[in-house]
């Protein structure tokens, strides 16, 4: 059996995600949040859910650009469900009286479907993030089986 050599395995540690696109996406995701919040009804405050959850598993993304999704999605997902059920508390309220732009981080309003908009937005983030490293990985492999292609 041939040896395995270096430059036949894959890397141990994945490349980073693109920061770059990571943080230009969490641009957008910020101004279509401000206009969907600017919205009335069910579907604003869903969107507005799906809006806040994708923004918050960007931002760990960046933070931590070399987790697996999944992971990325965990943490998002409990962040997420963390600031919801602060909501049951006075401290988010307390808090958008000092300084109102609170409001968009915190909230001040518990709102039980909330929590599913959030596992919709954190679903569809992770899942994008994935096929990203995936691309990635096979770049990776693909730029390494030319390096190690016997010239001929």
């Amino acid at each position: 059996m041939p040896r395995q050599t270096t430059a036949d395995r894959v890397p141990s540690r994945p490349e980073p995600l693109p920061r770059g696109a990571i943080g230009g996406a969490a641009v957008v995701v910020v101004g279509v949040g401000l206009v969907v919040s600017r919205g009335d009804g069910a579907a604003a405050d869903l969107g507005g859910g799906v809006l806040y959850a994708v923004l918050v598993t960007l931002l760990i993304a960046l933070v931590a650009p070399r987790r697996r999704p999944v992971v990325i999605g965990a943490v998002a997902l409990a962040v997420c469900v963390l600031v919801e059920l602060a909501q049951l508390t006075p401290v988010p309220t307390a808090l958008v009286e000092v300084w109102e732009p609170v409001r968009y981080v915190l909230g001040t309003t518990f709102h039980a479907p909330d929590l599913a908009a959030y596992a919709v937005g954190v679903l569809l983030t992770a899942a994008a993030l994935a096929r990203v490293r995936h691309a990635q990985t096979r770049q990776a492999q693909a730029r390494q089986a030319r390096l190690t292609r016997p010239s001929g």
